[in-house]
């Protein structure tokens, strides 16, 4: 790593922002284990390996499907030899996964692709029998655009707004996402590498391409030295391989009755993340993505005028397998089946909603990956970290928050005792004395004073108080440089990677930026980096 960065690592646990699912799951507690398949180690990832290998995945349908999406993308000597190597049933995939966000969305989009290919990278030096390849499996068939229509760069939203309907990966790039650029452009090419990362936008989202084409070139260009494969899943001939479990999922309701069992017994202890529809298809054709719905003997295209009787629903699924996307129940099962996957890197809400999951594989006899929650990081830039020395402050302190910090700053440099600990001492041995005193007068005296001691003790600790608050007062500019310090680094009171987009980055250090994330990386080991600026 530059020498300019330094990182360190601490428990998720200790950031106080990860559900307590999470922390079990990566604790190993034994409430979850009936949920998972694997553990989450390199035996584990063996396990996965030879679980795996008894499962006849379609690798030459999957390698034609792929080398069909790159045959007009140049540049693409690492990407096209990692397609090739996944015809030999030596090689498997390591999977992150991710909507079509434009621009990329949140800083975590990158941060689960680098942690992918790191993964993939370090498997290969460990288990050197095998190749490993990444692989970024686009959603590009959902169809929430307030999810997806916007950046955030440096505090600073930018929103496209468009009247177009449907999946968002079938839009097309228009007059008000080209302005958005524009708008981009005069932010970012005042850093080094601005002009770099604007030039990247406008070769890839040119007007009138998709988002999902559009997505998929800029994914390309950034991680195309990495070897990453970006799997376009919107694809008939894939689908048509999903086509016996769409059919068992809209007329019998198959995976609603499995994982409503497995998400019940998963309530009883954790907040559950989705919760499966009788049918867990969408329609999807033109510009609309809208639910199938089941009324009496037809079966309606939620919020249109299209209807099916059965008869005709099968045959347009028989003859349009493309017109059916899955929702969150079966699309991980869609990875799955069309990947030779062995581990499935997610973000928390993620890995949370895949651990409802496994009997619908056991159903269907599709092996289960291995699920690794995704790389997180907090990147502290100099001039921040430069405040935070001068407040002798350090990073892992900032998961105390904002206010916790400011009373540990108060506390360690204030000239004043702050606490009465002395004197409720002197109290306690003085009403000690009362007590023993009273009692020999009249033993019910002997309450009365033990309330009075409580009362004036309970006074003292509000005098405390109100002392901590005169103080705090006194140091105003320590709180107001924290306060900025906590705007940047938790926007909104929430993670930095959950809010901010990678391009502000990507301006100031250019490559690097991914090259110090992928130095950071960790595979299996799952803790919180802090990155830091010198």
């Amino acid at each position: 790593m530059s020498q300019a960065f330094q990182s360190q690592y601490i428990p998720y646990s200790a950031t106080g922002k990860f559900a307590k699912i999470i922390l079990d799951y990566v604790a190993g507690a034994n409430d979850l284990k009936d949920f998972y398949e694997h553990e989450l180690n390199i035996n584990g990832i063996t396990d996965s390996i030879n679980e795996r290998r008894n499962f006849n995945t379609n690798r030459k349908l999957l390698v034609e499907q792929l080398q069909l999406q790159y045959k007009n993308i140049g540049d693409s000597d690492k990407v096209e030899a990692n397609i090739d190597a996944l015809s030999n049933e030596n090689t498997f995939t390591v999977c992150t996964a991710h909507q079509p966000n434009i621009f990329t969305g949140h800083l975590y989009f990158i941060y689960k692709i680098l942690h992918t290919i790191k993964l993939a990278d370090d498997l290969k030096k460990q288990l050197p029998q095998y190749n490993f390849v990444p692989v970024f499996f686009m959603g590009s068939e959902d169809a929430d655009l307030e999810e997806l229509n916007h950046v955030v760069v440096d505090g600073k939203k930018y929103v496209w707004n468009t009247m177009q309907t449907g999946a968002v990966g079938r839009m097309k790039v228009d007059d008000s996402l080209l302005l958005l650029m524009n708008e981009l452009e005069g932010r970012l090419s005042v850093e080094e590498h601005g002009k770099k990362i604007i030039e990247l936008l406008k070769k890839c989202f040119q007007k009138d391409s998709t988002i999902q084409q559009s997505t998929f070139l800029l994914v390309h260009e950034l991680f195309k030295n990495y070897g990453l494969i970006v799997f376009l899943p919107d694809n008939a001939s894939l689908k048509n391989e999903m086509s016996a479990i769409f059919e068992e999922d809209i007329f019998e309701n198959m995976s609603s009755n499995i994982v409503s069992k497995t998400s019940e017994k998963l309530s009883q202890k954790y907040k559950v993340q989705a919760h499966p529809r009788e049918i867990n298809l969408f329609y999807l054709k033109d510009d609309i993505r809208n639910r199938i719905v089941q009324v009496e003997d037809h079966y309606l295209v939620h919020d249109t005028k299209l209807f099916f009787t059965k008869d005709e629903l099968k045959n347009e699924l028989k003859n349009h397998p493309e017109r059916f996307s899955p929702n969150v129940i079966l699309r991980g099962l869609f990875q799955e089946m069309m990947l030779p996957n062995i581990a499935f890197i997610g973000g928390g809400g993620e890995i949370a909603y895949w651990l409802e999951l496994k009997d619908l594989f056991q159903y269907y006899k599709v092996p289960f990956p291995l699920l690794i929650v995704r790389n997180s990081f907090l990147i502290i830039e100099k001039r921040y970290h430069q405040h935070m020395v001068k407040l002798d402050l350090l990073s892992p302190d900032l998961f105390k928050g904002e206010e916790g910090v400011v009373n540990e700053i108060v506390t360690r440099q204030t000239n004043h005792r702050l606490k009465l600990d002395e004197e409720k001492f002197q109290m306690q041995q003085a009403y000690y004395s009362i007590k023993k005193l009273v009692k020999e007068i009249d033993v019910t005296l002997e309450q009365h004073a033990e309330a009075l001691e409580t009362k004036s003790l309970k006074k003292l600790s509000a005098l405390e108080k109100k002392m901590f608050r005169a103080e705090k007062r006194k140091f105003e500019d320590q709180k107001n440089q924290l306060s900025k310090i906590f705007s940047v680094l938790f926007p909104q009171g929430n993670l930095q990677e959950r809010i901010e987009n990678f391009m502000l980055y990507y301006a100031r250090l250019g490559d690097d930026f991914f090259k110090i994330l992928y130095e950071n990386s960790l595979t299996l080991e799952q803790e919180f980096c802090i990155i830091e600026e010198n």
